[in-house]
């Protein structure tokens, strides 16, 4: 990895920003070799202007009422609402231009946006607790993304900025908050950037005309985003209205104006899946914010490729497109130096895990080692194996497949899998029905709660945007619970993420755990290799060779997650057979 200043390249012995993984961690680790070089080569690389960047608002209207609380869950700012559904969800409600969306949000979700803030920023100081090291991460973070604001529509740059004006002060020792919030747009590209880490493993797919129960389009996606339980329970289901462009729904969290999983009046539905990238060197347009314009200005699969096609991405996504217009859908494929588009024929459904599919990255090296080590091509399996016993696909039926804890041929793989479509970490899972604008949004916890109907035909009729100050959803098409949630295999897998914890933390600390409590943490989740390998981990490190040997043998037998982990298995069975 090089960087490069005025007095030219720099060789870097090592670098990675970990954004989150799949124990919801947050890691920041730095180890350079010319370290003072390098952090004259943050103060010299345009950092300055980027960090004096404000977008020019005096166009727009900013004359925003005051925020009124109705009751404990409810605020309004005269037609625009922020509410509380018994399902746990908040739904928000805002109209205007670019500069009034930010505003508005701001004002209506300002709790929401600071808890976030604070969940987000607390994760890092715990594990990064150096004032020395903080400085660095916060010199890192100007310099990464330098060149951001260069790369976003003015729009999106004025209703951050908007936004940013409801930012915590508690925080303004990372940046400013324009800067600041700027910088949390790109967090979730850098957090599918990272090299050797499958962080996400979104799954997708949809099904039409024949393979539909009414021959209307359907189409589910499991965000699998993880930043911890805290951060997912105060998801938002956005409805937005804008001055120019169509109006959309989103799920989203507060501070957020991208768009993650989203649908449009027109019946165009966007997913964002994460794609195999090296760690950039410079954050560019983040994803979120190309499939937010897409959302806004596209209605049909052509109109989306080409706005795609406009803006230079720092990371590789899939981004899978569903047009009512069309009655089709597709996968966009975007890369910092290449793009593509995976149209399928002769057939009527499509599915989407974590690999790229089209001619474009027939040839890709990184795409192809990306399929062979990772679970992506295995989730994908287990989705066309779904799909080949579901004759015709309803909204219930796609839930039911998004809940999918099994392997393939139905084996158990142990809860917590990521090659389970369900790997019971998910932030969100959705279906939409483009044709009949409906959508439906899972509640906490993971995807396992009850699955939230809107009618956008309703919610988005005529100028009633929207008609009352209370909550949207349309209770007659809720999809129920997942029956898993009042098993006993649910408590268990509840208990195994906290001995997970316990045990990962003494692993790092060399503490103290008794055998009793390691044999309580294989029982809760007997068919998960993760279990054994902690297991034998910890019994490595404390030095009982014969207890770890057989938990990792244990380990070797079960459907590991990925060829780098049944590689570490290997590894230190090999080292305790000599």
């Amino acid at each position: 990895m090089t960087l490069s200043n005025r007095f030219g390249p720099i060789k870097i012995k090592y670098l990675t920003a970990v954004i989150c993984g799949k124990d919801g961690l947050f890691t920041f680790s730095i180890r350079l070799l010319g370290i003072a070089i390098v952090l004259f080569a943050l103060g010299s690389c345009g950092v300055k202007k980027s960090l004096q960047d404000l977008p020019d608002v005096s166009q727009y209207k900013t004359d925003i009422p005051e925020r009124k609380q109705l009751n404990d869950s409810t605020f309004a700012l005269d037609d625009d609402f922020l509410t509380k559904n018994k399902q746990g969800q908040w739904e928000l409600y805002v109209s205007g231009n670019p500069y009034e969306l930010g505003l508005k949000t701001g004002s209506l979700t300002r709790e929401l946006f600071t808890q976030q803030e604070r969940i987000f920023i607390d994760k890092i100081d715990s594990l990064v607790p150096s004032k020395g090291k903080q400085n660095l991460l916060r010199k890192f973070l100007a310099w990464f993304n330098r060149k951001m604001y260069l790369n976003i529509d003015s729009q999106y740059k004025a209703e951050i900025y908007g936004m940013s004006h409801y930012a915590s002060k508690d925080f303004d020792y990372i940046a400013k908050p324009y800067q600041r919030v700027m910088y949390f747009h790109g967090a979730h590209d850098i957090g599918h950037a990272l090299q050797d880490l499958a962080l996400v493993g979104c799954s997708s797919f949809a099904a039409w005309g024949d393979q539909t129960e009414d021959g209307k389009m359907i189409i589910a996606r499991n965000f699998d985003f993880y930043v911890g339980d805290e951060f997912a329970k105060n998801k938002i289901i956005a409805f937005v209205d804008p001055d120019e462009g169509h109006k959309f729904m989103s799920v989203t969290w507060g501070g957020f104006i991208g768009v993650l999983s989203g649908m449009n009046d027109q019946g165009l539905t966007v997913t964002i899946n994460a794609g195999k990238s090296d760690f950039p060197l410079v954050a560019k347009t983040p994803i979120s914010l190309v499939t937010r314009e897409i959302l806004q200005y596209a209605s049909t699969i052509d109109e989306a490729i080409e706005i795609a096609k406009k803006r230079e991405v720092f990371v590789s996504e899939s981004i899978f497109i569903g047009s009512a217009k069309d009655k089709r859908a597709a996968i966009i494929e975007v890369s910092p130096n290449n793009f593509g588009v995976y149209d399928v024929e002769n057939t009527n459904e499509l599915i989407c895990s974590n690999h790229f599919q089209s001619a474009a990255y027939a040839e890709d090296k990184k795409n192809q080692k990306h399929i062979f080590e990772s679970h992506s091509q295995y989730r994908y399996e287990r989705m066309e194996e779904l799909l080949e016993e579901t004759p015709k696909m309803t909204p219930k039926i796609a839930v039911d497949i998004l809940r999918d804890k099994k392997g393939l041929n139905d084996e158990r793989i142990g809860y917590g899998n990521e090659k389970a479509l369900n790997q019971l970490l998910a932030h969100h899972g959705i279906v939409f029905q483009p044709e009949d604008l409906k959508v439906w949004v899972s509640s906490n916890p993971y995807q396992l709660g009850e699955f939230v109907a809107y009618d956008l035909n309703e919610i988005f009729d005529g100028n009633n945007f929207p008609n009352k100050v209370t909550s949207q959803s349309d209770s007659k098409l809720n999809i129920p619970k997942d029956p898993f949630l009042k098993t006993l295999a649910f408590q268990h897998y509840q208990r195994y993420r906290a001995l997970r914890n316990q045990i990962s933390k003494a692993i790092s600390l060399n503490a103290h755990v008794d055998q009793k409590t390691l044999q309580e943490f294989i029982q809760v989740n007997p068919d998960f290799w993760e279990a054994y390998y902690l297991v034998g981990k910890y019994n490595y490190t404390k030095g009982y060779d014969r207890l770890a040997l057989n938990a990792f043998l244990e380990a070797e037998t079960k459907e590991i997650t990925t060829v780098p982990d049944r590689d570490e298995v290997e590894r230190y069975i090999r080292k305790l057979k000599r």
